[in-house]
This record gives C-alpha cells, sequence and structure tokens, in this order.
C-alpha cells in the first residue's frame, strides 16, 4: 500500500487526525499534484486551527505557484496560530515570506 493509499484509510477511520492529514497533503505535494495538497492543508487548518505547519506549508505552495493573494492571507492565518502556540520559529518564517509577498 502506498503512502497516500495507508494515510487515506487512517484518515477514513479518524478524520480529525491533523498529523495523518497533514502528511498526506505533503504526499500530494511531493506526487507533484499541488490542488490536492492545499485541499489537505486547508482540511488540517480547518480540523485543527493551532497546526500551524499546514499554514506555513500551504502558503509556501501558494507562492510557488504564483497565487499571492491567497498566500499572504494562508501567513496571516498562520501568524494568528503560531501566536497562539507560541511558535516563534515558524511565525519568523511566515513573517519573512509575507515580508517578501508584500514587499
Amino acid at each position: 500500500m502506498d503512502k497516500i493509499a495507508m494515510l487515506s484509510q487512517i484518515l477514513s477511520e479518524n478524520p480529525g487526525d491533523s498529523f495523518a492529514r497533514y502528511g498526506l497533503a505533503m504526499e500530494h505535494l511531493s506526487a507533484g499534484d499541488s490542488d490536492a495538497a492545499l485541499t489537505e492543508f486547508a482540511a488540517t487548518t480547518q480540523h485543527n486551527p493551532d497546526y500551524v505547519p499546514a499554514y506555513q506549508m500551504s502558503a509556501q505552495t501558494l507562492a510557488k505557484l504564483h497565487r499571492n493573494d491567497e498566500a499572504v492571507v494562508r501567513l496571516q492565518e498562520g501568524l494568528s496560530a503560531a501566536s497562539r502556540t507560541h511558535n516563534t520559529h515558524a511565525a519568523s518564517e511566515m513573517q519573512a515570506l509575507l515580508d517578501e509577498l508584500e514587499g
């Protein structure tokens, strides 16, 4: 069973598993399916609004796709989540990307 199938099975049993959902998003990204990855990143943050890496990776993906307005929104949401969870490292990286996109 490939990783996408395995993670999909885990999620069918526990849709709120943020770690598995983020992993599925990353597998889609690795496979070159940005749309599926973005869908899973969004689902991750919908189930767990404090899952900071999903905001960060979705923003980076959107920026690579030149969807800068959407990336800025995700970064702003991610910065709020990072503040709530005291994740200063991720906040610093997201702020740098936000500055780059807005500059």
